[in-house]
């Protein structure tokens, strides 16, 4: 019997899931297929319901409704239970739906995919401290990176996330403009350069200084606003087909058991997406 996954999500057209995943499907020969649903906030409860009743064995959440699913879920992985946060469902063999987040160590395994793993040490400001940054500072602290600072517009957000992990700072966007030059990674997790998002970035980047290290979670379009301004002032740059990539193959194992295969997933997606931007 065919099987069949999604990613549920408002909007949801910009979306390269449906691409990555059937493509998997069809170089592992399995029989599935992979679709993506728009559902807006006020319906998740009836859609979470029709997935169920329409036979679902899985699917990834997209903005808005990481955090909102969660009352609609049977179980949580630890993980994501701690982040609050869910952005992948597994039906399980007792008909359940647990809420897993793969966000986060997709993330680490994109930038230690670029950068190395000899950073552990090094200081990074985490721009932003809403579902994304919440699974990327749980996962940085997970692999051994204890010195984040979290810097957001509301800082009483940034002060209760670094509570949460147990290690950094927090500190406004105003401060985190004045401070960027004491940072060797800069991670921007907002949806800031989206294709449907918003394009002025949450902060000026008048004080970024060659030699460090900037990553953006924005995969489309792969040249982000954050990305293009940190390339022209000389920095390393990681771009979020990586993390798309990565976290994305966390979930589809998650669903079959099987590690897809990653590297030539980023080569596509690059491709797909105009591939001109390149990791520095």
């Amino acid at each position: 019997m065919k099987k069949w996954y999604g990613v549920i999500g408002d909007p949801i057209s910009h979306s390269l899931s449906p691409f990555m995943h059937d493509q998997w499907f069809t170089e592992n020969e399995l029989l599935a297929t992979y679709l993506p649903i728009q559902v807006k906030p006020e319906r998740l409860g009836t859609a979470i319901e029709s997935l169920r009743l329409l036979g679902a064995s899985g699917w990834n959440v997209t903005i808005p409704h990481k955090t909102a699913i969660i009352p609609f879920l049977d179980k949580l992985d630890p993980m994501a239970e701690k982040m609050g946060a869910v952005n992948t469902v597994v039906r399980n063999e007792s008909d359940e739906l647990v809420g897993y987040n793969t966000d986060g160590l997709g993330f680490v395994r994109s930038l230690e995919e670029e950068i190395g793993t000899n950073e552990k040490n090094s200081a990074i400001l985490v721009i932003g401290a809403g579902g994304a940054a919440r699974g990327i500072a749980h996962a940085l602290v997970k692999n051994w990176y204890k010195n984040i600072t979290i810097a957001n517009r509301t800082i009483e957000k940034a002060q209760l996330l670094t509570e949460e992990i147990g290690y950094g700072d927090a500190i406004g966007l105003e401060e985190a403009e004045n401070r960027l030059n004491q940072y060797r990674i800069i991670i921007q997790t907002t949806s800031a350069g989206m294709k449907t998002g918003e394009i002025d970035l949450p902060i000026s980047l008048d004080n970024l200084q060659g030699g460090a290290i900037a990553a953006d979670i924005v995969y489309n379009p792969i040249a982000t606003p954050f990305l293009n301004i940190a390339s022209a002032k000389g920095l390393k740059t990681v771009n979020g087909v990586g993390m798309f990539v990565h976290q994305g193959a966390l979930a589809f194992n998650y669903w079959t058991g099987i590690q897809p295969d990653t590297l030539s997933m980023k080569e596509k997606v690059t491709d797909l997406l105009g591939g001109n931007h390149v990791n520095r």
